[in-house]
């Protein structure tokens, strides 16, 4: 078995993003502001921006449902890139060793499509993809299997011929490699970059 490409997940590989950055400054105690995230501005609810909803529905419907928390709601998307805390050096230093040794490499990330060229104004490391599958601008969402497809296509147009087998996909969530996994790609859960780049090894793949 060959791997011809990689594909990577961004948040928690590539970028250290967390609303906890933000909302750190925002909520002082530790139990309230964990309360908020996890019940008013949520991830779940995030996701939905990242699956194509525009940033200002999603706020109108959550500050319309929860009214008294309006400043905090829309501090969400107003200071977002206080959230992008920046690169994760580990990660990056493995998908930069990948593109020196002229890996064709690809993004597939969740993300919404108004924040993503944020990250592409001030990343120059986004340089290294040949292709990114951007969530939001395709209104699909992991784990779904269509975005995985979509991905896949978009391989295709750079690699022809290359079978799922021959991709392998670095996500720090087990569902989303489990998706990828369950249609024939090789995945690789990332919960440090040591472990990855060995797992990369185990494959072949020679960095």
């Amino acid at each position: 078995m060959t791997i011809r490409a990689v594909v990577f997940d961004f948040g928690g590989v590539l970028f250290d993003w967390s609303p906890q950055h933000l909302y750190r400054q925002l909520i002082t105690g530790e139990d309230e502001r964990q309360w908020f995230l996890d019940n008013i501005c949520t991830q779940a609810w995030n996701t939905e921006q990242d699956a194509g909803r525009t940033l200002a529905e999603g706020t109108r419907v959550l500050i319309d449902q929860y009214p008294h928390h309006q400043t905090l709601i829309q501090a969400y998307y107003d200071r977002w890139h206080e959230m992008l805390r920046g690169p994760l050096p580990e990660g990056v230093a493995i998908l930069e060793a990948l593109h020196q040794a002229q890996m064709p490499l690809f993004g597939l990330t969740n993300w919404s499509a108004e924040t993503f060229p944020y990250a592409r104004a001030n990343y120059p490391f986004l340089h290294c993809f040949r292709d990114i599958v951007v969530s939001g601008e395709l209104k699909l969402i992991k784990p779904d299997a269509a975005i995985y497809h979509a991905s896949l296509e978009q391989v295709r147009a750079h690699l022809p011929d290359i079978q799922p087998r021959e991709v392998v996909f670095i996500d720090d969530v087990a569902g989303n490699i489990e998706a990828a996994v369950a249609l024939g790609w090789q995945g690789i859960h990332h919960v440090s970059a040591e472990r990855t780049a060995a797992r990369l090894r185990e494959l072949g793949v020679g960095f």
